[in-house]
């Protein structure tokens, strides 16, 4: 899972400490707590190329434990979780902590926020086929006459989770919490029961065994440590979700049950695998006895499907995110909850993911063969937000760059060593994140320079807002009662759509409002500075709006706050003018064809301003512009 990896978001409201947690325990660890069902099975069958022996189990426990505790225990729950952005987690939040330091905005940290979001677009389109086809492959166990229904069963769910997601999410999050602290307790019990097996299992906590593994098999221990890596899948949504849980809650959450919960499974399994080897090929269900494997399965489907929901819920987040700060056009975004701001639903992103989910499925068939494919996309993401903390840590918190360098490189290793294990996986299937990763850097990268490009050529052919002012003091047009506003990128020009209305029809309003909208890299703005007015003149205000990037850009109530600072404002007299561009390709530009061809595409499926901005529609005027690219 991811980065913005997900949930469904609850409010920056203080609840209890213990509601708060139980929310944690449904949302943030739904991905990482469904990982047993998966990544001892791989981990093993990885292993196994050349025979099981003792050891091979030993040293695979001890790498899965060990991976939880260095990657999730200490980078994220005791280090990472320590950066916050006024409360908020993730990739996005992280670069903007990181640019507030360095005082500039780099391109390549951009870029690089480009490529995280990326990579967990990819993450968000893989763990739902993964989580749902593991689990319900738990069926064919109980009645192997199920095994050619479990895709067409996988594919039912996954519409189904699709179809709801314009419902929002706040009815069934009430019962994410209480399945999954069931699921984790389950875990454990099983763990319990099993590890005394063969006790011996317990030696796997000493983490010669994982690099006794590794130097071992040298080489060859890439591909067990690509399937290893399944288990911290969904690990940065600690990360992400601080924001909506708090960081006490998520760390209480990890260090009480949660992590003793997997570890214990993994030993668990482990312990049985060693006493029975048979075993091998699904010790999760086999830990069952045969009376509670159904109620097993169908507590993994349960558990699954809330994994699921959680990284879809987060995609809608992220994907908000990254049209605030102007990465991808403007899309509908509906909020779903009165009492829960951050639950929203993107039919747009909800389609896209749908239709990738369910082609996943058909094209792999298994958990198994998507395995492959599962694991690249979250390793780079993990990998990114390394490389933001060694900036963060350095320049931000003013740690010394030798004690940095000490914290951050072994993770770095770490990591890029589940990176290049993960690589190893490209041609059987880890192609998928990273063609969809590369696709959508391309759309991002292609709005961002088109955005730009629109916006030279616009100041080329404007006028400047203060010599429009001495023309109106000359010409005197006709004035009608009421509130204009005017939207625009540039204040220090003429809106487009307040030059058309002066020349066709030939009016001008009694008091205009030429608004401008901009995002700043904090999650939320106070409403005390929300709102920025310069008097021009009698006729004239120019009005600067401030959002963060999990705010929602409502303009008519952010406006509402002129009459605080004596200006009046009311919107039954106001009218909004809109500049509505159309684009026309031309060579020679200055982007290339296909470019061009992108961007206009791009442009057209763009939500219009007035949903966007929440104008209300009866109030709304456009005016068209034609403007060659």
């Amino acid at each position: 899972m991811s980065q913005a990896a997900s949930g469904a978001h609850l409010p920056h409201s203080h609840g209890s400490l213990a509601k708060l947690t139980l929310g944690a325990i449904g949302v943030v660890y739904g991905d990482i707590g469904t990982s047993p069902l998966y990544a001892m099975r791989e981990s093993l069958h990885a292993a196994s190329r050349d025979g099981l022996v003792r050891e091979d189990v030993l040293g695979v426990i001890s790498l899965l434990v060990w991976t939880l505790m260095l990657i999730v225990t200490l980078k994220y729950v005791t280090l990472i979780m320590r950066a916050d952005n006024n409360g908020e987690g993730g990739t996005l939040s992280l670069i903007a902590l990181v640019q507030r330091a360095l005082k500039r905005r780099p391109t390549a940290l951009i870029a690089l926020g480009a490529v995280g979001i990326s990579l967990f677009f990819g993450d968000a389109i893989i763990t739902p086929a993964m989580s749902v086809l593991s689990a319900v492959e738990g069926s064919a166990l109980v009645a192997p006459g199920l095994q050619p229904y479990v895709v067409p069963m996988v594919l039912g769910i996954i519409v189904a989770l699709f179809a709801v997601q314009s419902r929002g999410t706040e009815a069934v999050s009430v019962m994410f919490g209480p399945i999954m602290v069931v699921w984790f307790v389950v875990m454990a019990v099983m763990g319990i029961v099993h590890i005394f097996d063969d006790p011996t299992i317990f030696a796997a906590l000493n983490p010669m065994h994982a690099l006794g593994f590794l130097v071992e098999n040298g080489l060859a221990s890439f591909i067990v440590l690509g399937s290893v890596f399944l288990a911290v899948t969904g690990g940065e949504a600690l990360y992400t979700d601080m924001g909506h849980f708090g960081r006490r809650p998520i760390r209480l959450a990890w260090g009480i049950l949660v992590f003793p919960a997997l570890t214990l499974s993994y030993l668990g399994q482990g312990a049985m695998v060693l006493a029975r080897p048979e075993t091998a090929h699904n010790p999760f269900f086999l830990m069952a006895p045969d009376w509670a494997l159904p109620w097993l399965v169908l507590l993994a489907t349960a558990a699954t499907v809330i994994a699921s929901q959680a990284v879809i819920s987060g995609a809608f987040s992220v994907a908000k995110q990254a049209v605030q700060m102007g990465l991808l056009p403007r899309m509908e975004i509906r909020h779903t909850s009165e009492t829960q701001y951050g639950q929203i639903y993107m039919p747009k992103i909800n389609t896209i993911l749908a239709m990738g989910v369910v082609a996943l499925v058909l094209a792999f068939g298994s958990s198994s063969n998507l395995a492959s494919a599962y694991g690249i996309a979250v390793t780079g993401d993990m990998v990114i937000t390394s490389i933001l903390a060694v900036f963060l840590l350095n320049r931000a918190w003013k740690w010394p760059l030798a004690l940095t360098l000490a914290v951050m490189v072994p993770l770095l290793v770490l990591e890029g060593l589940f990176l290049a294990a993960n690589l190893t996986k490209v041609a059987d299937g880890g192609y998928i994140p990273i063609l969809f990763a590369a696709l959508l850097c391309l759309v991002m990268w292609t709005w961002v320079r088109g955005s730009a490009h629109v916006k030279r050529k616009s100041r080329d052919s404007s006028i400047d807002f203060d010599s429009l002012i001495r023309m109106l003091e000359k010409s005197h047009p006709v004035e009608v009662p009421g509130t204009a506003v005017f939207l625009t990128a540039e204040p220090d020009t003429a809106p487009p759509a307040l030059l058309h209305n002066l020349k066709h029809n030939r009016v001008l309003h009694k008091l205009n409002f030429i608004v401008t909208v901009t995002v700043a890299p904090v999650p939320e703005v106070p409403e005390a500075e929300r709102l920025e007015l310069v008097r021009v003149n009698d006729r004239f205000v120019k009005a600067s709006l401030t959002f963060g990037y999990m705010d929602d850009q409502n303009v008519p109530k952010g406006l509402a706050l002129a009459r605080k600072q004596g200006e009046k404002f009311d919107i039954m007299t106001t009218s909004f003018f809109l500049n509505h561009r159309s684009y026309r390709s031309a060579r020679d530009e200055g982007l290339p064809v296909w470019q061009e061809r992108l961007f206009i595409s791009l442009a057209r499926g763009a939500t219009n301003a007035t949903e966007f901005y929440r104008l209300p529609s009866n109030r709304v005027l456009e005016l068209g512009q034609q403007l060659t690219i």
